[in-house]
């Protein structure tokens, strides 16, 4: 079940609160005692929530099932209110400062939405822009860019940010039934970059999930033959750029970060050659020890940090084979290819990093720095890492038997330089004389500043959302 924990910082000390997500999932479960509501690993039978899915095969794209409402991923900005979200139709806003659940949110009710990740982005107005997936009965099916502008009210009373919701751009499935999984995207000045990668949700199987017992998760397919299709897409006039650009199969979760320099939009992100991160989440490997796990799946991808170049200005009239690329700093091509498609070939900047951030100040601009909690070959980060892209220096913070969360970058007040700041992470601590705690480093040299010992048992999260305030952070 989700749970929510946060951490208050003012006058120099640290207090902590942490708060199941009152969800209507954690109430029948709770009301149950047991879990009596499906969830992305684990499908309940009999399924307690209604689902259209009993219907003829026509219905297959009416609706996705009626998922949980169980907001595990992140916590995420629209207007001046602040949510509890995953990837699905649901959201939970939460009183940051409580914890409490103000409102359920259903995006169906303010845009054709079935699925949203959880992670959007914001420009410097404070207007939040983010990807949904619309499963519709009626219309073709497709992808959905949306921006929620910031609308701060001091009318408790106020209508939610999203009932002001603008629809940006519409891009169709290039395969109607298996639209591609996606948990995040990049954004520049003036364009979005969506990646439409070969790791796919099977609709049918969907449809079927209940009837047969099988998870929402093992409806995701990987198919390592076909090919990565990349859309830029103007966020100002919401039109994709004519150019067709793609590459090789992958996976990816995280952006890291996206600019244009020079007439080019390049972009940061960490990738995967296949999808079998996700066998490393079910229990019974979770369960193994370190040495067995590591023997039995020596061939799982590790995260690598790869930059993509995409030409703005391409001459159609280039002959096969030409690397349009211009940038003098990366090693990343677009190559022109006999139909006038570019195929991008990237430039490895690190590997060993996930849960990526920046100084978000700086999002959407050419950068030098990003810090990561550092994956070997166990599902469990026990290290956090910098990266200088220019130099490629790096620097991490590691402590036996402690294992981080996601780092957090926060920006000192009159910061200058890039990495002028500190980077907080809880951790979780597994030696009996050490309590867990809040980490400070400072970004810069990446030495420990300070910790907030919890006297508290806490979890290891995922992602996390500073909020620069006098009462909570």
């Amino acid at each position: 079940m989700a749970l929510i924990h946060s951490f208050t910082f003012k006058d120099g000390e640290v207090s902590y609160r942490s708060k199941f997500l009152r969800s209507d999932t954690f109430k029948k479960n709770t009301h149950a005692n047991r879990i009596v509501v499906s969830e992305f690993g684990t499908m309940v039978l009999p399924d307690p929530c209604q689902t259209i899915f009993s219907k003829a095969c026509s219905y297959l794209l009416a609706a996705i099932p009626d998922f949980t409402d169980n907001n595990l991923i992140n916590i995420i900005r629209y207007g001046d209110e602040y949510y509890a979200s995953s990837e699905i139709n649901y959201m939970n806003q939460i009183d940051p400062t409580t914890l409490d659940v103000i409102e359920k949110i259903n995006y169906r009710k303010h845009i054709a939405l079935n699925l949203a990740t959880a992670h959007p982005h914001y420009d410097e107005e404070g207007n939040t822009y983010n990807i949904g997936t619309a499963l519709m009965r009626f219309g073709m099916p497709k992808y959905v860019i949306f921006k929620v502008p910031f609308n701060a009210s001091e009318h408790k009373c106020k209508k939610p940010a999203l009932q002001n919701v603008e629809v940006v751009c519409n891009i169709p499935f290039r395969s109607t039934l298996f639209p591609s999984y996606y948990h995040s995207f990049g954004m520049t000045e003036n364009y979005i970059v969506f990646v439409e990668q070969p790791f796919k949700l099977d609709i049918p199987k969907l449809a079927t999930a209940s009837f047969r017992g099988i998870s929402w998760g093992s409806c995701l397919k990987y198919d390592k033959d076909d090919i990565t299709l990349i859309h830029l897409v103007d966020k100002n006039t919401g039109k994709a750029v004519s150019t067709q650009f793609h590459t090789d199969a992958l996976v990816v979760f995280h952006h890291i970060n996206a600019y244009e320099d020079d007439d080019h939009v390049v972009f940061d992100m960490i990738t995967y050659k296949d999808s079998n991160l996700y066998e490393m989440f079910y229990l019974e490997n979770m369960r193994m020890q370190s040495n067995k796990f590591i023997e039995s799946n020596v061939n799982f991808s590790r995260p690598v940090c790869q930059r993509f170049v995409l030409p703005l200005n391409v001459d159609t009239d280039t002959p096969k084979g030409t690397n349009l690329v211009r940038l003098k700093d990366t090693k990343a091509k677009a190559v022109m290819q006999k139909d006038g498609s570019l195929h991008c070939l990237p430039d490895t900047i690190f590997e060993g990093l996930e849960l990526p951030g920046i100084n978000y100040k700086i999002n959407g601009k050419k950068y030098r720095y990003f810090y990561g909690s550092r994956v070997e070959w166990t599902p469990f980060p026990n290290k956090i890492g910098k990266v200088d892209i220019l130099t490629k220096q790096y620097k991490e913070w590691t402590e036996e038997g402690c294992y981080p969360s996601e780092p957090v970058f926060v920006a000192s007040p009159t910061a200058v330089e890039e990495d002028d700041g500190v980077i907080l992470s809880s951790i979780v601590s597994l030696n009996p004389n050490k309590p867990n705690f809040m980490l400070v480093l400072n970004a810069k040299t990446f030495e420990e500043i300070a910790r907030a010992s919890i006297d508290a048992s806490i979890h290891l999260d995922l992602h996390g959302f500073f909020i620069p305030t006098q009462t909570t952070t």
